[in-house]
């Protein structure tokens, strides 16, 4: 073998198809069905757990931007979405099983890819190797990668939001429409009145909730808050949250309500409908008692129920190089969350550029940095140039771009600048490396 990949998420998938077609041979490690954590299900490859969302599809978030590179870069990750995309609006979703089918049948008939149904409890001590155990990595994997990098673990709690069987939801209140009527009618919305949405955070906040073990501290990351915290925030935080009406008028009275809760399709075939925002670490019973009191979700059944699990990474800007790879020893290179970005999008960009990495430097050959500018450029100065004191995982956003030189322009304006520019800028930069990369696996 050549390199070894510990871990089968979206990260390591990607990692090891990209190195698999730079020529080397590649080890793919995966745990399951040996051993599962807290929050997998299945035995498939690249398994999505909080949500079938992959975010905007437009250029005015920089995700859009981010995922239109890593398709203009033929990664595995956007062939599987395109592949087994759902109705979502204006986002990408994807049918989460047929994603994970799709990725997993993808790299078991690679002929570089050797896939290893087994546990690994610590970093193998020779060879080249792509970390990419992800946010639930086991704890004995976790103490040895802390031992590694030097520093005290860090880490932060996912809340997984529940989701909802489509032929248990009350269409006599419920209706369907993606907010402002962009993207037709993908979402089903549940209103409340000003009434029952104060109603729905009293109880939320007096619900029993989850304990956090005495010895772990609860440090959660802000774009995956649980609706619970988000109410002891403010009455109204929900409302101009995850519940915000705005651009969603009830068909019945031609209003908007006071507030809405959305769901969004969770599969291929509609069955499923996750809630959008619903993040929660309330317990199961309670769960079932305040979510019917939602319009429309009074006889909900619930497929899945929001649980909390563990977000491990490492501390990016003291531990790694631009090119992944750990200061105290380059054969090692981290890649997805663990790495110190959030988002499934994202953890698929990094084992994409450390499954472009790696090879390279076993060969010996210069790693060319994708330009700052682009998307892929701007998580890498995330990773490297972030303050260490309080770093924490970040998803994409424009904020993390150079600015743009030259005239001022409006908001919406700058960001679709921004893409452009790194569009433009990527493609000199992805020609230069696929130029002398083997021909792809059939």
């Amino acid at each position: 073998m050549d390199i070894q990949i510990i871990g089968g998420g979206l990260a390591g998938c990607e990692a090891a198809w990209q190195a698999a077609n730079e020529g080397a041979q590649v080890v793919l490690y995966e745990m399951k069905p040996l051993r599962f954590s807290p929050a997998h299900q299945s035995d498939r490859l690249a398994e999505m757990v909080c949500s079938n969302s992959l975010r905007g599809a437009g250029m005015n978030n920089a995700v859009g931007c981010l995922k239109e590179e890593l398709r203009r870069c033929g990664t595995l990750f956007m062939e599987a979405a395109d592949a087994t995309a759902v109705p979502a609006g204006g986002a990408l979703a994807v049918d989460r099983e047929a994603f994970s089918d799709y990725i997993s049948n993808r790299i078991m008939a690679h002929p570089n890819i050797e896939l290893r149904r087994e546990e690994v409890t610590c970093v193998p001590e020779e060879g080249t190797v792509i970390v990419a155990s992800g946010p639930l990595t086991s704890e004995a994997l976790s103490q040895d990668i802390a031992h590694l990098t030097g520093a005290e673990h860090l880490y932060f709690y996912d809340a997984i939001a529940p989701i909802i069987e489509a032929d248990s939801i009350d269409f006599s209140r419920a209706w369907r429409a993606s907010r402002y009527g962009k993207g037709g009618d993908d979402y089903i919305n549940c209103p409340l009145s000003k009434e029952e949405y104060f109603a729905f955070i009293n109880a939320l906040k007096q619900a029993d909730k989850v304990p956090a073990r005495d010895f772990e501290k609860m440090v959660h990351f802000e774009g995956c808050m649980p609706i619970e915290e988000m109410a002891e925030r403010g009455e109204l935080t929900l409302a101009f949250g995850p519940m915000k009406p705005v651009g969603l008028p009830d068909p019945r009275t031609g209003k908007e309500p006071f507030a809405v809760v959305q769901l969004r399709q969770d599969d291929k075939h509609a069955t499923l409908f996750n809630m959008v925002g619903f993040q929660t670490k309330l317990t199961y019973p309670e769960q079932r008692r305040i979510f019917s009191t939602i319009g429309g979700l009074e006889q909900a059944r619930f497929a899945r129920l929001g649980s909390v699990h563990r977000n491990t990474f490492i501390n990016a800007p003291t531990c790694l190089t631009r090119t992944l790879q750990l200061k105290t020893d380059p054969r090692l290179f981290f890649a997805g969350q663990i790495s110190g970005v959030e988002g499934y999008v994202e953890s698929a960009a990094m084992g994409f550029l450390a499954g472009l990495f790696a090879p390279r430097w076993l060969r010996g050959d210069a790693i060319p940095l994708p330009p700052a500018v682009t998307a892929l450029g701007a998580l890498i100065a995330h990773l490297a140039d972030s303050s260490p004191e309080g770093f924490q995982p970040m998803n994409v956003n424009y904020g993390l771009f150079p600015p743009l030189e030259g005239r001022k322009m409006k908001r919406a304006d700058r960001r679709l600048a921004m893409a452009e520019r790194a569009l433009q800028n990527l493609s000199p930069w992805w020609n230069s490396l696929a130029a002398d990369r083997p021909a792809p696996a059939p």
